[in-house]
């Protein structure tokens, strides 16, 4: 997919391994801004689903404020510290640009994510609690954060079968989907139907994933002046690959949709394909619908 060059002074970037100092918030319930391979991290590489869920505790109220440490790297060092992070810097920016003019025609405030870069290892967010880069790219709803370990996409390579650029692109858009999510209140929308109906958590988590993968085609619609031949079956293997019945059948286990979190692979390719198809957000209320 054929990216503008970033302009750091139109995106939000900091370093994460807890660098900056919280000054505000407080625990609340888990938040609804989940992993996009969040069974990944629990059959592949070990990482216990109770800390996957911890890492999504949600702090309500504002985005508590930051206060970066001296000696910090700026923002344009962040971006060009390596082909995956200006990758990353010059998607968030794309999105941004998508996004904004979507949610003001909506009537529905705009504020950018803050895009999190962190080396691999444990990462401490600023209002989701701590984790490690095993568990994958994630977004916190209550610091607006979409974290991302970028040595992260050669695992995804290898899943997906392919080392494209729109197969990472995907999982960016993705997350920056519950972000849209978290602005247009459809998160909480969830988070409240989940306490209502605990037997229906796991369909209603389901659903909210798929339609941030719904999110993330009409991200990729919205600019098909950009993609390249490829780029939608690089997207659409890495849907698959990060579909709940096939992580489940690569570690070996029955197919359990009582254990779903993201949806079959088919469901995942399916919700792409229509916010792609369409690129008309509105498309993707099939899934939920703000207000």
């Amino acid at each position: 997919m054929r990216l503008g060059r970033y302009d750091t002074s139109k995106i939000k970037v900091r370093s994460g391994g807890g660098r900056g100092r919280v000054r505000a918030g407080k625990a609340g319930g888990i938040g609804c801004g989940t992993l996009v391979i969040a069974i990944i991290a629990a059959l592949v590489f070990g990482v216990d689903p109770t800390q996957t869920i911890g890492v999504l505790q949600d702090i309500q109220g504002p985005a508590p404020q930051v206060n970066q440490q001296q000696g910090a790297a700026t923002e344009d060092q962040l971006c060009s510290s390596g082909p995956y992070a200006d990758e990353a810097c010059r998607a968030m920016q794309s999105l941004n640009e998508t996004w904004e003019p979507i949610l003001l025609n909506s009537r529905i405030r705009f504020e950018q994510p803050e895009l999190v870069l962190y080396p691999p290892g444990p990462v401490a967010t600023q209002g989701c609690g701590n984790t490690s880069s095993a568990a994958g790219p994630f977004y916190c709803p209550a610091d607006y954060g979409i974290y991302i370990e970028t040595g992260f996409f050669d695992q995804l390579a290898q899943m997906a079968g392919t080392n494209g650029d729109f197969a990472r692109l995907y999982v960016m858009a993705h997350e920056y989907g519950h972000h849209i999510q978290n602005l247009t209140g459809i998160s909480g929308q969830v988070r409240s139907l989940q306490q209502q109906n605990p037997r229906e958590a796991n369909r209603l988590l389901v659903r909210l994933e798929l339609q941030a993968d719904c999110y993330a085609g009409v991200w990729a619609g919205q600019n098909k002046a950009l993609i390249e031949r490829g780029d939608l079956e690089e997207g659409l293997r890495a849907a698959s690959a990060v579909g709940d019945d096939t992580i489940q059948r690569r570690a070996g286990q029955r197919i359990n949709p009582e254990g779903f979190t993201h949806g079959t692979s088919d469901q995942r390719m399916e919700a792409l394909r229509r916010g792609l198809n369409s690129s008309d957000a509105g498309a993707c209320d099939v899934y939920f619908n703000a207000g």
